[in-house]
């Protein structure tokens, strides 16, 4: 036989609150080790804020000229 226990006016196995406890327990556990989404961090860039389009030209071209000598040397 089972040991019952009146929870809000119901009767609950024991059985049903250790499996509820376990359920919980480790349900939680997963849930705060799994982390959030992660962004890659390498295809982020911070916005441009120049202040005429020759600049903006200039700046894109500059950082695709440095990406570019950045492969390079890698290999």
């Amino acid at each position: 036989m089972v040991q019952m226990y009146t929870i809000a006016g119901r009767q609950i196995g024991s059985h049903y609150l250790a499996m509820g406890v376990l359920g919980a327990l480790f349900g939680g556990t997963t849930l705060a080790f799994s982390g959030g989404s992660k962004k890659p961090l390498a295809q982020q860039t911070p916005p441009i804020n120049a202040s005429s389009s020759d600049e903006t030209d200039f700046i894109q071209k500059f950082l695709a000229q440095a990406d570019e000598d950045a492969k390079k040397n890698k290999q």
